[in-house]
């Protein structure tokens, strides 16, 4: 059973490879949306991963987040997710996503991810190359 209020944090140094110039997102050498969103969503993903039964996952299905300041190259982000619902039948799951850097709040928002079978996932989406 999924547990409301289970956390998990992730922390990663900021480097040239992990910039808006370097995704496409943007020009300028800050730590690049995308990544952020990425950083907050594998919080999440493995923050739920301790509840799923051998060959379940989980995927992301929503994302609501704001980036609210920038971060230099060198500095070090952390994000953190906050399981706060699950579903009644309990295959989504809500967080609430975090992220800051050594001067204070980047980014939050909202995240869900559903839980699945990962054989049939992968079936399922195999199955479109065969239409």
């Amino acid at each position: 059973m999924v547990l409301i209020g289970t956390k998990c944090r992730l922390e990663q140094v900021v480097t040239d490879a992990l910039t808006a110039a370097n995704i496409g997102s943007g020009t300028l050498p800050v730590f690049g949306t995308p990544y952020m969103i990425a950083m907050m969503e594998c919080a999440a993903l493995t923050g739920l991963q301790e509840y799923l039964d051998d060959g379940q996952g989980s995927v992301g299905v929503q994302v609501s987040v704001s980036h609210v300041a920038a971060t230099p190259v060198g500095m070090n982000v952390i994000t953190e997710a906050e399981i706060t619902a699950v579903s009644e039948n309990g295959k989504m799951v809500d967080f609430k996503v975090t992220a800051w850097d050594e001067a204070g709040l980047i980014g939050e928002g909202t995240h869900t991810r559903a839980i699945i079978g990962n054989e049939k996932f992968l079936s399922r989406c195999n199955g479109k190359l065969n239409k």
